[in-house]
C-alpha cells in the first residue's frame, strides 16, 4: 500500500481536473468539485490549505473513489 502524500490544494485539484472533475464554486476556503458519471454526479469539497493533510487526502480520493496509485499518476 503506498502512502498517500502531502500536497498543497492547487495540485490537489490540478490531478483532480485531469480526472475529469470541474471545478463548480469556491465559498472561503473550500473548493467544490462535481464529476458527472452515467449514475449520478459526484460531489467533492477540497479545503484551500498548504498542505492539504494527508488523511483528509486520503478521504477526498475515497469520495472521488481513486486509488493512491491511481491519483499519482496524474500528478
Amino acid at each position: 500500500m503506498t502512502i498517500t502524500p502531502s500536497l498543497a490544494y492547487e495540485q490537489i485539484i490540478k490531478c483532480l481536473q485531469r480526472d475529469g472533475w470541474v471545478v463548480v464554486r469556491q465559498k472561503g476556503s473550500h473548493i467544490r468539485l462535481h464529476k458527472h458519471t452515467a449514475d449520478e454526479t459526484i460531489k467533492l469539497t477540497v479545503p484551500a490549505h498548504r498542505p492539504v493533510k494527508r488523511s483528509t487526502l486520503s478521504h477526498i480520493l475515497k469520495k472521488a473513489r481513486l486509488t493512491v496509485e491511481e491519483f499519482q499518476k496524474l500528478l
